[in-house]
């Protein structure tokens, strides 16, 4: 089963941070390298297309920055991305081009390809959203197990012991999350991927099918 490995899932083509994933077959491996290499590429971004706001925050000079939101460092937002009031990047992050983030959303240790929307009341942990990902408004990543044990990822008969104890989801490109919908850690969804409203996703929803329920996940129809 390819469909959830990096390229199963992503084009690194739509990411300025494709780098990261050489020689990674599985999204969940940059987590812990992430922080840093943001910090690395950010000191390597052209000045005169981004601007460092403070130290190890770097801006694109076209990003719409509500005056209200935070950044942490390190933190990128490329071009062209939105980030509302009271949006809040802290640290570790890099936001693509074409993105938004919206009112009230937190996003932690997380690489969003470009055009991810993350509009409203997301909340956003140690995770990968691919091209055009959309989080519905209140649809959350959960990233920590309430024992606090590591996070095991469930992907058809294949488990994986990420040996961390945060762990978010790994969207695929164009994956539609519904409003209110609850991603429990290590959750993946594939490329064109549906999920419902207030559903609670655990474990692999494959590409291009829809979530309903546990027990109901299908195909999509042809169009």
């Amino acid at each position: 089963m390819d469909e959830f490995t990096v390229c199963g899932l992503y084009d690194l083509s739509r990411t300025r941070a494709a780098a990261i994933f050489e020689n990674v077959k599985y999204p969940w491996a940059i987590l812990g390298s992430l922080e840093a290499f943001t910090a690395a590429l950010g000191r390597a971004l052209p000045r005169d297309e981004f601007e460092e706001r403070e130290a190890g925050v770097f801006v694109a000079r076209d990003a719409v920055i509500a005056d209200s939101a935070v950044l942490c460092a390190p933190s990128i937002v490329d071009h062209e991305t939105e980030l509302r009031p009271g949006a809040y990047l802290r640290g570790g992050v890099i936001i693509g081009k074409n993105a938004v983030i919206g009112n009230s959303c937190e996003i932690k240790n997380a690489l969003l390809f470009d055009g991810a929307q993350v509009p409203h009341f997301n909340y956003v942990g140690d995770s990968v959203l691919g091209y055009y990902a959309h989080l519905g408004a209140g649809a959350v990543t959960s990233n920590f197990k309430s024992d606090g044990s590591c996070i095991t990822i469930r992907a058809g008969d294949i488990c994986f012991d990420t040996a961390r104890k945060k762990v978010g989801s790994f969207l695929g490109d164009f994956a539609e999350i519904g409003c209110g919908a609850v991603l429990c850690p290590g959750t993946i969804v594939g490329r064109g991927a549906t999920v419902y409203p207030q559903s609670m996703v655990r474990g692999y929803v494959p590409p291009n099918h829809i979530y309903k329920d546990a027990c109901r996940v299908v195909r999509k129809q042809a169009r």
